[in-house]
């Protein structure tokens, strides 16, 4: 399967949650990628000791997933974007739902 996962919040709670759903779907084999829009751009700056947003970023990455990130919000928070919030387009959103079998925002 292809997943396509849209966080559009900064709640630590809720992309933790969003993001071991990620990983949890790299594990089963499924194609996936992420795409961050709005505050949830604002990825690397959330510490929350409840929820290592941090940790499940880099277990998402290293099991082979795909984050893109919104560059008009980010250019809106003045950042040039990273390797976790790489400068994407609404093309690059388009083409991720489009090649979907399922979408899940958050």
């Amino acid at each position: 399967m292809k997943l396509a996962i849209v966080i559009s919040t900064n709640e630590a709670e809720v992309m933790f949650n969003a993001l071991r759903l990620g990983v949890f779907a790299r594990k089963q084999g499924d194609e996936t990628g992420v795409f961050l829009v709005g505050k949830a751009v604002e990825i690397e700056q959330i510490i929350n000791p409840k929820f290592d947003i941090k940790q499940q970023v880099r277990a998402f990455l290293d099991s082979g997933g795909r984050i893109l990130a919104c560059g008009t919000c980010l250019k809106l928070r003045q950042s040039a974007g990273s390797e976790v919030c790489p400068l994407s387009t609404m093309e690059d959103l388009y083409e991720l739902i489009r090649n979907a079998d399922r979408v899940v925002s958050f």
